[in-house]
């Protein structure tokens, strides 16, 4: 087959035909899949049907959040939900700290899926299922609702996107539709400084994969993104006008069996101009027992509800979170991708 790159290095997959039931399309749009992860661990999509001008609203109210007062962000404080407003870190995480690195140059506010005070995991305080924390309606008119918006259309394309995964495993077409009827999702409402871009020790956000099994970044005007190929080059992941830059995470390469690749990557802001981002993650619900895949044995590892590897992953990558009890590295066993020193 035939594949699109960009760069000469990550492909570019174009599901417009797949979302228009065009067959055969299916199969092939999986089939490029299979290739990026198994070889970059990194794709761009095209043809998502999001629209435009709902992309560039969210990244004008992720500008017009983090522009209010910082009494007004720190009343929003992040929590042991990871949902909230975090400023720039004091120290790095421990990953970053065995490089001798500088803590991460970003602010950062979360959301996660909008919940109600009679939500059954609400009343009992699961882990990761609180309220969201929203700026007063008088401060940010429209925030919520355009946010909103966003994470729910990214939310019906990304229930679509998990068919092409499992038939890129060689699954049936609906192995994951279960556990993606309501997935657990993630916006991330990012907020990057300029770096020095000679000092070696700081970054805008130090080399790290991400814990899940979906990542997915707008086309961003500024650009900041690297990725860390396979053969351990790091290359600046070109701006693509109208593609999604999409990766994969631990929890993918792990219930995979390491067939798939969750990719080491960060973000340096060297373009002399404040870079925002608005990376939206989304993840199977919290339930999902990750157990090897049927076409990706013998196993590895043990099996682990996501949930329990959700909470460990966020332990050892923030602050905050790090005096919450949480899963040791013994009982998630997460394996030498998951906590390299890159």
């Amino acid at each position: 087959m035939q594949h699109t790159m960009v760069g000469g290095e990550i492909p570019l997959i174009d599901v417009a035909p797949y979302l228009a039931d065009v067959p055969g399309a299916a199969q092939r749009a999986a089939a490029e899949l299979r290739f990026a992860f198994e070889n970059v661990g990194f794709y761009y999509l095209r043809g998502h049907g999001v629209p435009q001008a709902l992309i560039d609203t969210a990244y004008a109210e992720a500008a017009r959040f983090h522009a209010q007062p910082i009494e007004q962000k720190l009343a929003l404080k992040v929590d042991e939900h990871n949902i909230g407003y975090m400023p720039i870190a004091r120290k790095p995480p421990p990953n970053a700290a065995a490089q001798g690195k500088k803590p991460s140059q970003n602010e950062a506010y979360f959301l996660r899926r909008e919940r109600g005070t009679d939500d059954p995991d609400v009343l009992s305080n699961r882990r990761f299922h609180a309220i969201n924390k929203w700026p007063q309606e008088s401060d940010l008119p429209g925030f919520r609702s355009n946010m909103l918006a966003y994470m729910s259309t990214l939310e019906a394309l990304c229930q679509k996107l998990v068919k092409l995964y499992a038939l890129a495993l060689e699954l049936p077409e609906g192995r994951f539709d279960s556990c993606f009827a309501r997935p657990h999702m993630i916006l991330r409402m990012s907020r990057y400084p300029v770096i020095d871009g000679a000092d070696e020790s700081v970054a805008s956000l130090v080399p790290h994969t991400d814990s899940g099994f979906m990542t997915l970044l707008p086309p961003n005007k500024v650009q900041g993104l690297s990725i860390q190929l396979p053969g351990g080059r790091w290359m600046d992941a070109p701006g693509v006008e109208d593609a999604f830059v999409v990766n994969g995470g631990d929890i993918l390469h792990r219930w995979t069996n390491e067939r798939f690749l969750s990719t080491p990557h960060r973000v340096r802001n060297v373009s002399g101009q404040l870079r925002y981002a608005v990376p939206f993650f989304c993840d199977p619900d919290h339930d999902t027992v990750i157990d090897c895949l049927p076409t990706c044995g013998p196993a590895k590892y043990p099996p682990i509800k996501f949930g329990d590897y959700a909470l460990w992953f966020a332990a050892q990558r923030y602050e905050h979170m790090q005096k919450v009890q949480a899963p040791t590295e013994a009982d998630v066993a997460p394996g030498a991708r998951a906590t390299a020193r890159w």
